[in-house]
């Protein structure tokens, strides 16, 4: 991502849960965003990939299904995670747990460090010691 402007419409944090799940609202908030045309262009080409293919993945829903869904009813954050359950699957440990630690620590020592220590060197954050993960780096490069 470029840098951002003083005025750009962030989605929450990608720390902020839902039953358990960190990402999901997330993903929910940057569909509204994008639906309401407040979504910044550095986040349009990674609309449902990345971690966005991911949560559904582990949703066992397409992406653009959910997208759907959240637009054409205006379903709330837990609304939308209930429609997943019903339409995909609820995820129940040991799965939901793997997925979730993955989720939390990606980055940090594993296959994408390398990518992770490009993005944060690209966006001038190389004075933060307490970026060790994807969702560190979220958070900070969005003033979190």
């Amino acid at each position: 991502m470029s840098a951002m402007q003083v005025d750009t419409v962030y989605p929450r944090s990608t720390k902020d849960e839902i039953d358990g799940l960190p990402y999901f609202l997330r993903m929910c908030h940057k569909v509204r965003l994008h639906a309401a045309g407040e979504l910044g262009d550095d986040y349009q080409a990674n609309l449902g990939k990345g971690m966005d293919l991911w949560t559904c993945q582990l949703l066992q829903v397409e992406y653009q299904e959910l997208v759907h869904f959240i637009t054409a009813s205006g379903a709330d954050d837990r609304a939308a995670l209930d429609w997943c359950y019903e339409n995909g699957t609820k995820p129940e440990s040991p799965i939901k747990d793997w997925w979730c630690s993955y989720m939390r620590n990606c980055g940090f020592q594993d296959g994408l460090s390398e990518r992770l220590l490009m993005r944060v060197a690209e966006a001038g954050l190389q004075n933060r010691p307490d970026i060790h993960t994807f969702f560190d780096f979220i958070d900070a490069e969005e003033g979190r």
